[in-house]
């Protein structure tokens, strides 16, 4: 990130873009509040420097601190001017067309965002209310498409993985693609473009126009994971715990590959909805899978989720090693049972209604060394609420490893402290040192791993 290449530009909108109001000009601009510029700034950042090998977002903001974006309001839309952006979202002085979707993508969710916040209408209070409020922001950027029938299959997995879990990403995706399967993906690197790549391919092979490749992310982990340029639908959430429900709720399946921290912690939050009894017999196909050379990790992670959850967890899902055409094959099953399910109880096909997810998975957490370190980690606790507590844990150790308010909290004052009792604290331990082993940590410069944690019993 030392040596850079910038460029001053002027980008309006391709088609078009609701205009802003005098007052959303004025909240986004830098004589505004500043926090809302603030974090337009920050994802402006991340989706105009795609394609970066820096996956540090702390890095990535001080290498281009002078970066500055400014909204001008116009009869026709809006147009911002972009001083000192990354050049290589330019091509001989033009800004790349994914690049610029992505930019208004993010304008429009983060002025909406804010705007249903100060509705009265929403009601953050309550588990229902959250849902509401990740349903409006999903209907307004327009991915909720009624009558589609349930195609959209989401892939979990690491940013930073082998060459070789990388090819196979692909391979499994052009299987999904081949059946007319559309992806949704964090948007980022590795596993979160590898499916999508494939996909194309397929898509191409198939006619198929109109294929669907989209991106969830949310502003703490945008900088780390930019968004790649396969992405044609992106939609940035305001938290962690909203961009994970809007996964489970417009995804009809979840295929989770090889990855780590971040991708246990999207598996345990997956877990333990499917595990409340009211989700009991609700259809939700779920593929752990990965190479050959990834049984390692897919036998670590099935047995620490024996361990922890016991054997009634690891029911909701099965794991299929070096087959892509299975994959497919079962998750294509999957979907018809899907469709036949909503279609008895007339749920919709666009959004999950029906599946239960209490307010524990909904709140955000805050990975403080306070809360950290009060995470209630017992075998006493129902499972699917030890499942949430593991998923904060997971949540907080992404954070210190990627997240800038993370980082600075590790600095500043050490490695989180987990505790909690043996009988989990164990088997997390050896988790997280098999992901340090296998390289699934974050590594900036190839460096030994410095863990953010420490594991206590």
């Amino acid at each position: 990130m030392a040596s850079r290449h910038v460029i001053n530009a002027s980008v309006s909108p391709k088609g078009s873009l609701e205009t802003l109001s005098q007052r959303e000009v004025q909240q986004l601009s830098e004589a505004g509040s500043g926090s809302i510029y603030a974090l337009f700034r920050q994802c402006a950042l991340a989706i105009l420097n795609t394609g970066a090998h820096s996956d540090n977002a702390k890095t990535i903001l001080e290498a281009y601190q002078d970066f500055e974006v400014r909204i001008h309001q116009q009869d026709r839309g809006v147009r911002l001017e972009l001083i000192n952006a990354p050049a290589d979202a330019f091509v001989d002085g033009e800004m790349i067309a994914s690049t610029r979707e992505m930019l208004f993508s993010a304008l429009r969710d983060i002025v909406y965002s804010e705007s249903e916040l100060e509705s009265l209408r929403i009601d953050l209070s309550t588990s229902q209310g959250i849902t509401d409020y990740v349903f409006h922001l999903l209907r307004n950027a327009r991915t909720l498409r009624p009558g589609v029938e349930p195609k959209m299959v989401v892939c979990w997995g690491g940013h930073s993985i082998s060459s070789e879990e990388y090819k196979y990403t692909k391979k499994v995706g052009h299987e999904l693609g081949l059946r007319s399967l559309d992806i949704c993906t964090g948007c980022g690197p590795g596993v979160m473009k590898g499916p999508m790549k494939g996909a194309t391919i397929a898509h191409a092979k198939q006619r198929i126009i109109g294929g669907r490749y989209l991106g969830l992310t949310e502003p703490g982990i945008i900088a780390a994971e930019a968004p790649n340029p396969i992405v044609n639908e992106l939609v940035i959430l305001p938290d962690i715990e909203k961009r994970l429900e809007a996964f489970v709720r417009v995804g009809h399946g979840v295929i989770i590959f090889p990855g780590g921290a971040g991708t246990a912690e999207e598996f345990l939050y997956l877990l333990g909805i499917l595990m409340h009894p009211d989700n009991k017999d609700l259809p939700f196909p779920v593929i752990l899978t990965g190479p050959r050379s990834a049984t390692p990790y897919l036998e670590q992670l099935h047995a620490f989720i024996s361990a922890t959850l016991g054997e009634a967890a690891q029911q909701h899902y099965q794991i299929i090693v070096d087959d892509p055409a299975e994959v497919a094959r079962q998750m294509a099953q999957g979907l018809k049972n899907v469709k036949q399910f909503r279609r008895e109880r007339n749920d919709a096909f666009h959004f999950n209604w029906l599946l239960k997810i209490e307010e524990g998975f909904q709140r955000p957490f805050d990975p403080t060394h306070a809360n950290m370190a009060s995470l209630n980690l017992s075998r006493d606790l129902p499972p699917h609420e030890l499942a949430a507590n593991l998923r904060r844990a997971f949540s907080g150790i992404v954070a210190g490893n990627v997240k800038d308010k993370g980082i600075r909290l590790i600095e500043q004052y050490g490695p989180y402290e987990i505790h909690g009792d043996t009988a989990v604290m164990q088997p997390l331990d050896r988790l997280l040192q098999a992901f340090v082993e296998q390289h699934r940590m974050k590594l900036p410069g190839g460096a030994p791993y410095e863990p953010c944690y420490r594991v206590v019993t």
